[in-house]
């Protein structure tokens, strides 16, 4: 996680070098699409543990101010390994996690536009599928409803096109139940690292 960490602030720091195209502004549109990675905690139960996943994501904003802004996320279906905690592979599951933000923007008149968010995700399970010692059990996990939160920066390319890194974390937390009987709490809670390429219009 450090690494992602540190990868994610050179990025974001290494911008500041270059100011040279146009800043957002009211009313202006932006998407972004490119591949994030979650990290959950690494104590996600005391029966089981959750692994780390790649996906697409993309997110529509729109500046409601020069400073302003509303997010909302989305991203194609991740896919988690659910394990024993020190055991096998027992089940997997894939989810969507959509979340809508309110950013500010800080730095409305430069092309290097660092931000901060906070808003709320909901998180949707499916395609429970399990293994080993669960294999042919009906694994249910429930929705989840959390907080979510955010820092990231956009570095315009040019009047339209623009980089963007940004990272998050997310309450997710979740009920599971095997075959109808409540397993337990898993707590999902991870880092969310992205790497986007933007466009404004």
């Amino acid at each position: 996680m450090k690494m992602r960490i540190a990868l994610c602030a050179a990025a974001l720091l290494g911008a500041t070098a270059v100011n040279t195209a146009a800043a957002f502004e009211q009313g202006d549109w932006l998407i972004r699409f490119g591949v994030s990675n979650i990290d959950p905690k690494s104590d996600n139960s005391p029966i089981v543990s959750v692994d780390s996943a790649w996906g697409a994501t993309f997110n529509f904003t729109y500046m409601m101010t020069d400073n302003w802004a509303v997010e909302v996320l989305a991203a194609y279906p991740y896919e988690h390994d659910i394990s024993l905690v020190g055991g096998p592979k027992v089940a997997s599951t894939e989810h969507l996690p959509p979340t809508v933000s309110l950013q500010y923007h800080f730095m409305a008149d430069s092309a290097f536009q660092p931000y901060v968010g906070a808003g709320v995700n909901y998180t949707m399970f499916f395609s429970e599928d399990t293994y080993g010692p669960l294999a042919g059990a009906d694994l249910s996990l429930d929705d989840s409803w959390g907080l979510a939160y955010e820092l990231g920066a956009d570095f315009m390319l040019n009047e339209k096109w623009f980089l963007n890194a940004s990272f998050r974390y997310i309450d997710i937390e979740t009920d599971a139940s095997v075959n109808g009987d409540f397993l337990g709490k898993v707590e999902i809670d991870p880092w969310v690292y992205g790497a986007h390429l933007g466009f404004r219009f």
